[in-house]
């Protein structure tokens, strides 16, 4: 077990220089504002995308069935657990925050959790925009403020944490369970037909799209690829421009505190 959790990034050591909960740019307080933000913020525009389509649209269930929707739900969820081990590593005063204490399962779970908002938010924008937008996409106020926050902010939610914390690049053992996600995610679309009578993408349809739906697969699994590289590359690229040094010691803690009070 405990090669395993080594491969996938929570050794016997688990994220000693805090990398997850800090930033090079800004304070751990700014990061765990921001981060609070977007949990609350994303947390907002689920409530309301189901209640409206409850109400107005009457197909609230079938967001369930939408890669959209589910990567939404996953950056919210991600977004809520780094905050609270964020907000735990301020509390106890730059010492350590509560996921490191925790099982490996819990820590491998959270790493994957940080991969999937890594790269599957770009791949459903750039899908969005290029596959599925119409002109009603941004044709009502209701539409365009969704649409931006779902298909456009969701990519910003990803660059934020690629590019201006202390994330490290991601396992390359990751990649292969992204691929497995989006492959388990199709099978669900074909699930979704059988049962409840549509297509959530119709680029899925093999009755209007025929060969080409394999392409369409084919060429998402590649996107994959190249965004999961891409970001490894710029995660590395920022982390040789900014190393983290240990803040196992006092006198980081000290620099933490001091620039958590420069802040206020």
């Amino acid at each position: 077990m405990a090669k395993a959790a080594t491969l996938f990034g929570a050794g016997t050591l688990f994220d000693p220089s805090h990398k997850l909960v800090t930033s090079p740019f800004f304070s751990p307080t700014l990061l765990a504002w921001f981060r609070a933000s977007v949990a609350l913020y994303t947390t907002a525009m689920l409530i309301f995308i189901l209640a409206y389509d409850s109400v107005v649209t009457k197909d609230a269930g079938t967001n369930f069935s939408y890669f959209t929707f589910l990567t939404y739900i996953g950056i919210c969820s991600y977004y809520w657990a780094s905050f609270v081990q964020t907000f735990w590593y301020i509390r106890r005063g730059f010492e350590g925050y509560p996921l490191q204490s925790w099982g490996k399962t819990l820590q491998i779970l959270h790493l994957m959790l940080r991969n999937t908002v890594l790269t599957f938010p770009i791949i459903v924008t750039i899908a969005f925009w290029t596959l599925v937008a119409t002109p009603s996409s941004v044709a009502t106020t209701v539409n365009l403020w969704r649409n931006i926050s779902v298909h456009a902010l969701n990519s910003l939610f990803c660059v934020f944490e690629m590019l201006l914390t202390n994330n490290p690049s991601p396992q390359w053992i990751f990649l292969p369970v992204m691929i497995l996600i989006i492959g388990l995610y199709t099978a669900l679309a074909y699930v979704t037909r059988a049962t409840q009578g549509f297509y959530p993408y119709t680029f899925l349809d093999p009755g209007k799209y025929h060969s080409v739906v394999a392409a369409f697969f084919f060429g998402i699994v590649i996107g994959e690829v190249v965004i999961f590289t891409l970001a490894w590359g710029l995660m590395k690229l920022r982390e040789m421009k900014f190393p983290v040094r240990s803040t196992g010691s006092d006198d980081i803690a000290i620099e933490m505190k001091e620039q958590d009070r420069d802040s206020v």
